[in-house]
């Protein structure tokens, strides 16, 4: 309800318009099999930047695997991307890979978006979270922080979190908090996310138990991506029900998600790394498909230029050739 409530509050009859636009063009791409876009994005991921504390598996990040470079969004570059999308975005998510708050600028950003009737979103591991920085998000504006809480204890915690530390976040959610009830706020929403793997699915009720403790808001089970999952992979949790992957009988695995030939996301949304290139979705981690670049090309040209319409048709004529789409869990339900 709360959220409902934020998101409202954030729209204008421009915005309305927009949404409207997108979602009959969207479904009008399915039934004639074009990709016909109509409106501008109503949300968007932008990447504060693709440095990382910690060294999780299966994340290019912590693992310093890149195929791209690796740097922090510039405030100015920031800017200009907003300027273009302010009428139309609803929600903002700071986040690609990486940490946001290892970006000096990060908060300064998120005030600018806020100020422009932006609902801001982002996730981080919470290890950068003091007083100070706890109170500075408040005043920033942000309406979801989603921290990263893989476990319950240090021992389970850092077999994913790898070079994480467990009190640091906690200390990180008791400081936003706090800081919250100190100034009287109703935001940032707190989130902990449980990436659900086969060592910590046994802490799911204590996290509960740990989330009401604490006072948090909300907890979310996040399933894991694996790249290389036909074989299996001892991140596989125990119980199916918490892996986005399925065994087959030939003893092989495949994602449970059909792969239709439709993708809402790509109608809806986009992603833009930290130096500026747009993607088609946050499964693109190394930016293989690179739609334009904000630095020298406007918004709106990128968005309805040749390259993201052919993106569009290819997911329209067959989804399951595109290797991005392979471990995609998403992209086939509308919402607003």
């Amino acid at each position: 309800m709360q959220d409902r409530k934020l998101l409202f509050q954030k729209l204008t009859a421009t915005k309305i318009v927009n949404g409207l636009k997108l979602i009959s063009g969207y479904y009008a791409s399915r039934i004639t099999r074009k990709p016909l876009q109509w409106g501008m994005p109503i949300s968007m991921s932008i990447e504060p930047t693709t440095a990382c504390n910690l060294g999780c598996p299966e994340c290019p990040s912590g693992l310093k695997q890149f195929s791209r470079p690796t740097g922090n969004l510039d405030p100015k570059l920031f800017e200009k991307i907003i300027e273009q999308v302010k009428d139309t975005l609803v929600y903002l998510t700071f986040y690609f890979q990486g940490e946001p708050f290892i970006n000096k600028n990060f908060l300064k950003m998120v005030k600018y978006a806020s100020d422009k009737k932006i609902f801001t979103a982002t996730s981080t591991n919470a290890h950068f979270i003091d007083d100070t920085v706890a109170e500075e998000i408040i005043h920033s504006g942000l309406d979801h922080l989603i921290i990263s809480m893989d476990g319950t204890t240090q021992e389970v915690y850092e077999q994913y979190r790898v070079h994480g530390h467990l009190d640091k976040v906690l200390q990180g959610t008791e400081n936003i908090i706090a800081a919250k009830k100190r100034l009287n706020s109703a935001t940032p929403k707190v989130i902990f996310q449980f990436l659900v793997v086969k060592h910590n699915e046994h802490q799911i009720d204590d996290l509960y138990e740990l989330a009401d403790k604490m006072g948090v808001d909300q907890v979310a089970l996040k399933t894991a991506q694996v790249y290389d999952y036909k074989n299996g992979s001892p991140l596989f949790p125990t119980n199916e029900k918490y892996s986005r992957y399925k065994k087959n009988k030939d003893g092989l695995f495949e994602i449970k998600n059909k792969l239709r030939n439709h993708c809402w996301r790509l109608w809806h949304s986009t992603v833009i790394t930290w130096d500026g290139d747009l993607v088609p979705c946050c499964f693109d981690k190394d930016a293989k498909y690179k739609m334009g670049t904000i630095q020298n090309q406007s918004f709106k040209d990128i968005w309805h230029d040749d390259t993201y319409k052919a993106f569009r048709n290819s997911i329209i004529q067959s989804r399951k050739n595109i290797d991005i789409c392979q471990n995609c869990t998403e992209g086939t339900k509308v919402w607003m």
